[in-house]
């Protein structure tokens, strides 16, 4: 039998229920029929099944049996069966439930339903029960979504927040692209599902690295589709129940999206029937609380390695040809490298290529972090490269050591998480080294202003420091922390209630520091005021100092324009006598240059001269150089 013909004959006994009730009212059939002569045509219809010459009584118990026995004789999944075994619905409530939807169906029944659905007797428990389960509405009506669910109709989203996919639309447990361990404790999952032995299957992992698809497979292999919706942040049982109807209905397990930040919890409140089978996609934060899961099993979903990562690309982009390995080198979740290999697809066959390169790739993964990461982080420009960065022989050995360490970070014991810390006064290079290291790697950098992170509100501080750090291992972006200080300071002593709150911040900070799986660089101008428990933390700890005269001159020549017209001797006393950083000689540079312009002549001395003389009065002091008759 079918779900709809199912349908169908609780719908006609719906209709004999109320052929029932309004001949009792009108005294006979026959006033029946000339008052409401649409109901001749389901009499016509019972009648070719059986019904004629029976008492509406009699007909009524003889549908009921009819359905009973082809029940039994079901092995499909019926909705109307399965809810009323989900949520222990006797047949009383069923055929109530059914006769208050006949309007959805025919709108001619609107006449004749409100007095038959005023419950008196037995039926008050049911029409009760109805009403606590949401099936029928204070008006006594049936919700569109429930009655469209029991008739059949899998829409993809009942509501706006609950998204359905059907079994065969799943991939199985054997198509998942996951390690091969995780792939044998998710069927054996499965079985403990099907058998009842637990209750929930809940899979830690970033977000778009295939949770919901392996929780999905996990559904498949029960015979069943999925429902998936965000937790709310607040236990909403209503919607819980709401979600246990829709699964009991349509023959699907429920997959529940947790966003929560260090140290929150999401509630999974009891529901007033039979819960469902129950997934939880959940980052590798935040706590489930509820009975649903209190017989669950808990798995982890890894970032994918380079193997997995090549295989995932080869899947989804089967046109790279030999650029697989290279897409292979930038560190995404699957679910990423599909929108990924997506993009750079769309970007190639745009060009008229039918395949694409490494470029396209690049070009596909930047746009990905545009999307996602630009509104919490600034995206700095990486072009150039380590030429562009003059510093001491032993500060470059440092930034060298770094590059190799990001270069091989998945090689080497200790994770691929690689913390570097930059630290120096201002002006000494720290920002162009980030640069020049992201440029080198061919990744994106984001400079992260801690001070715009911290917030008043208890709490909100971890939440977007979480939220920027998971995106960042998300899409495998250098992170680039300017101005560590606001978050960075020793610890102090707990004085009041503002000393363990900014602890608190400094603690998660250190602990989420530790656990980054990506490349973090941090510079501080006072490197004297970080926490020792941080800087233990570090990687790499590399000191910028101010340059010297031979470093000086290399970065005079880097930031003058080609066509100076400033002769050594001068340019020799300008690097020996000024004692400038880096950023000062940038900023003297460009302001000569902006000179030049406005006179229509190359750089000449003067002009250089005013130009330095202009930036020791910045920065409050008297300019070394002598004047020039």
């Amino acid at each position: 039998m079918s779900a709809t013909q199912h349908f169908e004959l609780h719908y006609y006994l719906a209709v004999l229920r109320v052929l029932e009730y309004a001949a009792g009212a009108m005294g006979s059939l026959d006033a029946v029929y000339q008052q409401h002569p649409f109901l001749a045509g389901y009499n016509d219809e019972l009648a070719r099944n059986g019904m004629l010459g029976r008492t509406l009584h009699d007909a009524a118990v003889c549908w009921r049996e009819k359905i009973e026995a082809c029940e039994r004789e079901s092995q499909s999944h019926l909705p109307i069966r399965a809810l009323a075994l989900a949520a222990g619905l006797d047949a009383e409530a069923i055929t109530l439930l059914m006769t208050a939807g006949l309007a959805e169906e025919d709108p001619r029944f609107a006449d004749l339903l409100p007095g038959l659905l005023m419950p008196v007797g037995q039926s008050r428990a049911a029409a009760r029960r109805l009403l606590d389960l949401g099936l029928w509405t204070p008006g006594r009506q049936v919700p569109a979504t429930v009655w469209d669910a029991l008739r059949g109709d899998a829409s993809e989203w009942p509501v706006p927040w609950l998204r359905y996919r059907p079994p065969e639309s799943l991939l199985t447990i054997e198509d998942l692209l996951v390690p091969d361990d995780l792939r044998d404790r998710l069927r054996a999952a499965a079985n403990l599902l099907g058998e009842g032995r637990i209750s929930a299957v809940i899979l830690r992992g970033p977000r778009h690295n295939g949770r919901r698809t392996a929780l999905a497979a996990v559904a498949r292999a029960l015979g069943r589709g999925v429902l998936e919706f965000a937790a709310p942040a607040k236990p909403d049982e209503d919607r819980w129940t709401f979600v246990a109807l829709q699964c009991a209905i349509r023959g699907a397990m429920a997959c529940v999206v947790v966003d929560a930040a260090p140290g929150e919890s999401i509630e999974v409140p009891p529901v007033p029937m039979d819960p469902p089978p129950l997934a939880v996609a959940v980052g590798r934060y935040g706590g489930i609380k509820g009975p649903a899961v209190e017989r669950a099993v808990s798995f982890s979903l890894p970032m994918p390695g380079p193997d997995l990562r090549l295989r995932a690309w080869q899947a989804f982009a089967p046109s790279a040809n030999g650029c697989t390995a290279t897409a292979a080198a930038f560190r995404l979740p699957t679910g990423q490298i599909h929108r990924a290999a997506t993009m750079a697809a769309s970007a190639a066959a745009l060009a008229g290529r039918s395949h694409f390169d490494p470029s396209d790739i690049r070009a596909a993964c930047r746009a990905l972090h545009r999307h996602s990461f630009e509104t919490l982080a600034e995206a700095i420009d990486t072009s150039g490269g380590w030429a562009q960065l003059a510093v001491s022989p032993e500060t470059a050995e440092e930034l060298r050591s770094l590059e190799l360490r990001c270069r091989y970070r998945e090689r080497v014991p200790g994770g691929p998480g690689v913390r570097g810390l930059l630290k120096g006064p201002s002006g000494t290079g720290k920002t162009l080294a980030a640069k020049a290291l992201a440029s080198a790697l061919e990744m994106d950098l984001y400079r992260v202003d801690l001070s715009t992170v911290v917030n008043k509100y208890i709490g909100e501080t971890e939440k977007n420091l979480n939220q920027i750090f998971s995106l960042a291992e998300e899409l495998d972006v250098i992170l680039f922390l300017d101005e560590g200080d606001a978050l960075l300071a020793p610890r102090t002593g707990v004085q009041n209630s503002n000393d363990r709150y900014a602890n608190l911040e400094t603690n998660y900070l250190l602990q989420r520091v530790e656990s980054f799986e990506g490349i973090l660089i941090v510079a501080t101008n006072a490197g004297e005021r970080i926490d020792s428990a941080f800087q233990r933390r570090m990687d790499v700890v590399i000191t910028f100092r101010p340059p010297d005269a031979a470093e000086r001159w290399i970065i005079w020549q880097l930031h003058l324009p080609r066509d100076h017209a400033v002769d050594a001797p001068v340019l020799s006393e300008v690097v020996r006598r000024c004692v400038l950083t880096g950023g000062q000689i940038r900023n003297a540079a460009l302001h000569a240059a902006l000179m030049a312009m406005d006179c229509g002549s190359p750089v000449t001395a003067s002009i250089l001269r005013s130009a330095v003389a202009r930036e020791y009065r910045k920065a409050g002091g008297v300019c070394p150089l002598r004047p020039v008759d």
